[in-house]
């Protein structure tokens, strides 16, 4: 059979359509990498925009006085930087270039290149902070002072203006916040400086921020709601299908559309379909998941397809999907003080020992979790890198030649197991070949008489009101159980149960001194004691009554009276407010800048800080005493909430008016039409007859103008198509304009002059 003939256009090969889009393809990935390859070679400048993913988790080692690197992927250990001094409890976390070990009273920087200390950081508080990873960051946020940090070079400080809840934060790098005592809803972009506070939660009501579809959402636990937060407020409420507490722990972000609750009053953990919120499809019924009623839970946190819980009376963590099954479980070696959760940048949930010797990693796809022993040895010597691009993968880290003389090693060597093995002497041996027929039997080990107790470790004592908090590590027992600790002090002792590692003291004297003693018994007797700093219980100051007035000269004069400082030293009043810096005042008034540098707020919270002791003893920081600011000319406003038409040219205006205390009335009018001044307060119904729609479009425009007593107030203005006055209320319909106080100054020069006229040589602006 002959071959086919082909022409001279044919001579070529052509590729299919299919073969060109792959060749196209691989070109474009070829070149990127190509540039990212250029630029981190030095060559050149790296692509803008260009996201560093921060992989692993660093957790501190109280024992070996280090931070260690854990590489979620593969569960090891692959670096260590030494960090002498930290006080137990430290929380390590990490940034693009640094890492961080996190006390109450300092923060240490380190190197993640060098693994060497470079620096020591004072915090804003000497309190734990919330430790948030994300872009832009690490953040630390001090919910009780009101402050977030932001580590990097240099180290920010951003007041919050008074206590937070829990943060959450979007995928730009966008941290959002809870105003505790205000209840506003506040963000912090990535390197801005100062708070924005966009919406506020009603008046009387819980809540809790959320991150869904990489929005931020508040469920309000008081109304059962669901509201997306914008630049504009809060979005129309969805319901949730269910009650909850309002000591209900709402997780970071939603699950596979769902968002996790663990509400303490049911035993339950609740996911809510978020489906309301977007209005796309049914909202399906709540899944509620039973807990063990006898634990209390820490979390949820939560990735993209996986929840973790910490169960801290068990020390169990405990994973499940968006349906509600379990995934995984795993126990934490150790009694006492519960686990910490942390959410890794790359999507993985890391839960740390105390003492940091153990780390627990949940797979954030499908909520296996992986036991990961820290003790003090690392797969690789060589520093753990700053992170990697997004959908890249990470070159595998070589292991240092060995030295001369010495046998080669591998790379990577297993860490050892949660549990020890068997040691070999603990083996069963073979008997020795004997002659006689019967062997002889092997002569059973000395036992060891069992002694009294170790001292207990890390003790703490944190004080309160007539009382102090004091927390331990377990003694070690020394061949006998331990059966309880013994807590004494001047004055006084008590005893609790072997099992447990702290106690509250009670019965203490304000402003005295103590030392407390923990000792530790079993059977053989009562070990060696162990003492914590010295504390001095105090009660906080009661919250003060404040008064705040605003001014035309752009400030708001802020008053308070005295509180009663249950016999502490007044150290000074800390003064907030939405956009403020903090003022720390020793006299009851302060003088707050509103404009045109400042930004507006309508809140001041005071606070008194008091001590017991003398000077650098610890500070108890006060209730806060929150005043809203007034103005004090009272001032009238007025909105347009409907219009309506019975006949054509025939309207009727309701507004919503404000009279701040004097009698106030109010005037419509229209194009060909004025009405007359009537009195208004709170929703009342204008007539405006004879107007006439704007150029025969079927449209009109209404203003409203509104006075009282005291001056003219700030004036609306409506224009659209007047509703039929048979219609139910659904709002202003077309378009509403409010005259704020920028336009009084003109509303001034009208009451004054006159409405500008438009004839030629006077000098006012038509427009």
């Amino acid at each position: 059979m002959d071959a086919p003939r082909v022409g001279k256009k044919s001579a070529r090969p052509r590729l299919s359509a299919v073969a060109r889009t792959r060749a196209g393809v691989a070109l474009l990935v070829a070149c990127c990498l190509g540039a990212v390859g250029f630029a981190m070679a030095g060559q050149g400048p790296a692509p803008v925009g260009l996201q560093f993913l921060q992989v692993g988790h660093w957790v501190y080692n109280t024992a070996f006085q280090s931070a260690f690197h854990i590489d979620g992927s593969t569960n090891q250990v692959d670096a260590r930087a030494s960090v002498p001094g930290a006080e137990p409890g430290s929380q390590a976390t990490q940034g693009e270039h640094s890492g961080y070990v996190v006390e109450r009273s300092r923060i240490t920087e380190f190197s993640k290149s060098t693994l060497s200390v470079e620096n020591v950081l004072t915090p804003p508080a000497t309190e734990q902070p919330v430790v948030l990873e994300v872009a832009g960051g690490p953040y630390l946020v001090y919910r009780n002072a009101g402050q977030v940090v932001r580590l990097g070079d240099p180290m920010t400080t951003v007041p919050a203006g008074g206590p937070v809840s829990g943060p959450v934060a979007t995928s730009d790098g966008t941290v959002w916040l809870h105003r505790i005592d205000t209840g506003s809803l506040c963000e912090l972009p990535r390197d801005a400086v100062l708070l924005a506070c966009p919406a506020r939660i009603p008046q009387g009501h819980n809540g809790s921020l959320a991150i869904v579809d990489d929005k931020p959402v508040l469920i309000d636990t008081t109304s059962a709601t669901l509201s997306q937060v914008g630049k504009d407020g809060l979005g129309e409420p969805s319901a949730i299908g269910t009650d909850l507490s309002a000591t209900a722990q709402v997780a970071n972000n939603a699950v596979d559309g769902r968002l996790a609750v663990a509400d303490p009053s049911r035993h339950q953990l609740v996911l809510i379909d978020t489906a309301g919120l977007a209005k796309n499809r049914p909202v399906a019924k709540p899944v509620a998941v039973d807990l063990p009623k006898e634990s209390r839970f820490a979390g949820p946190i939560t990735t993209s397809h996986t929840i973790a819980l910490v169960d801290e009376t068990s020390n169990e963590v405990l994973t499940y999907d968006s349906s509600g099954s379990r995934k995984g479980t795993a126990k934490m070696p150790g009694t006492g003080v519960a686990p910490k959760l942390a959410l890794g940048e790359d999507s993985r949930i890391y839960v740390d020992s105390p003492d940091g010797s153990h780390v627990l990693v949940v797979n954030g796809e499908d909520g296996t979790v992986a036991a990961v022993p820290v003790n003090g040895t690392t797969t690789s010597q060589a520093p753990s890198g700053t992170g990697r691009t997004t959908g890249s993968t990470e070159p595998p880290t070589s292991a240092p030649p060995p030295s001369s003389g010495e046998p080669a090693s591998p790379t990577t060597t297993t860490p050892p197991p949660l549990l020890p093995p068997i040691l070999a002497t603990q083996q069963p041996k073979p008997a020795p070949h004997q002659d006689t027929a019967t062997p002889s039997k092997p002569t059973p080990p000395p036992v060891a008489p069992a002694s009294p107790p170790g001292a207990p470790g890390n003790v703490g004592a944190v004080a309160g009101d007539g009382a102090a908090t004091v927390t331990w590590a377990a003694a070690a027992p020394n061949g006998a159980p331990v059966t309880g600790y013994v807590l004494s002090w001047p004055g006084g002792s008590t005893r609790v149960g072997g099992g447990l590692a702290t106690a509250t003291v009670t019965g203490l004297t304000n402003g005295t001194s103590y030392v407390i003693t923990v000792a530790a018994e079993n059977s053989a007797g009562r070990g060696a004691g162990a003492s914590a700093g010295a504390v001095i219980p105090g009660r906080p100051a009661d919250a003060p009554a404040v008064t705040a007035k605003s001014s035309f000269a752009g400030y708001v004069d802020v008053t308070w009276t005295r509180p009663d400082l249950h016999g502490g030293t007044l150290v000074h009043y800390v003064v907030s407010a939405a956009g403020q810096a903090d003022q720390t005042l020793a006299t009851e008034a302060a003088r707050l800048l509103t404009s045109p540098a400042a930004q507006a707020f309508d809140a001041v919270t005071v606070r008194a800080v008091t001590r017991y002791g003398p000077p650098g003893s610890p500070t108890y920081q006060g209730a806060p005493g929150t005043g809203q600011v007034v103005s004090p000319l009272g001032w009238p406003s007025v909105t347009i909430t409907r219009v309506t038409m019975a006949t054509p040219g025939d309207l009727t205006v309701t507004v919503n008016a404000t009279t701040n205390g004097s009698p106030t009335t109010c005037q419509a009018s229209g194009s060909g039409g004025t009405g007359a001044w009537v009195p208004c307060a709170g929703s009342t119904d204008l007539s405006l007859k004879g107007v006439t729609p704007i150029g025969g479009t079927g449209m009109y425009n209404v203003t409203v103008n509104v006075k009282n007593a005291v001056d003219n107030g700030l004036a609306a203005m409506w224009w659209g198509v007047p509703q039929p006055a048979s219609t139910p209320h659904s709002g202003p319909g077309g378009f509403v304009i409010w005259l704020w106080p920028a336009i009084l100054a003109g509303t001034r020069r009208w009451k004054k002059h006159g409405p500008w006229t438009g004839r030629p040589g006077e000098d006012e602006d038509p427009s």
